[in-house]
């Protein structure tokens, strides 16, 4: 591969640079996992045609890990769970879905598979690998850097995003449950835990 130009190496769009300072902020420093957060978001926000950080909840993204990723991505795109525009399903993979909850339109973007090996040659100043990546991923293009995969949501954009007046009640244990996130199983209304798809069991 070709040793990119001086010029690469030094450009850091300033737009990256001011969603790392609000990242890191979070951590009280800066790591290659932010960076490939805020990296990931920046590209799909351009190819979605979609402005942030937003407002409004027209932005749904997941995300398939927790930890200093997301805080890259919600740094550059404004999503949050509080606001009910961030989910993570942790798969354990540094990876996102940016869903255009009016057009429909999802498009998941994780880095490549050897961008710690290329990263490198983007910072050919640094000596240790660590902050070869944490420099490198600022400056690689998104082509080199990132894969980009148009995808269909198993489930529709309305069902995930449910209402926020919906309750039912779980006719096993009792407890209230909103959003839409009941089970029906044998005529029967239950929340995730009491239909055996729950995250714990109750010890006896």
């Amino acid at each position: 591969m070709a040793m990119p130009t001086d010029k690469a190496v030094q450009a850091v769009p300033q737009e990256l640079q001011n969603a790392l300072e609000i990242a890191s902020a979070r951590h009280k420093h800066l790591c290659p996992r932010q960076v490939l957060g805020a990296r990931c978001a920046l590209a799909a926000a351009e190819i979605l045609e979609l402005d942030v950080p937003r407002a409004d909840k027209r932005l749904l993204v997941i995300v398939e890990t927790d930890g200093c990723f997301v805080d890259g991505v919600e740094a550059v795109t404004g999503v949050s769970v509080g606001g009910r525009t961030l989910r993570v399903e942790d798969y354990g993979k540094i990876a996102a879905t940016f869903v255009d909850v009016k057009t429909d339109r999802a498009l998941r973007v994780a880095p490549k598979l050897d961008v710690r090996d290329r990263a490198r040659h983007y910072a050919p100043e640094q000596t240790r690998r660590y902050f070869a990546m944490l420099h490198g991923y600022q400056r690689m293009p998104d082509a080199e850097l990132l894969s980009f995969e148009w995808v269909k949501m198993a489930q529709p954009i309305m069902e995930i995003v449910s209402r926020a007046s919906a309750r039912a009640k779980c006719e096993r244990c009792g407890e209230e449950i909103i959003n839409e996130r009941e089970v029906i199983e044998d005529d029967r209304s239950l929340c995730l835990t009491c239909a055996g798809r729950g995250y714990y069991r109750v010890r006896s």
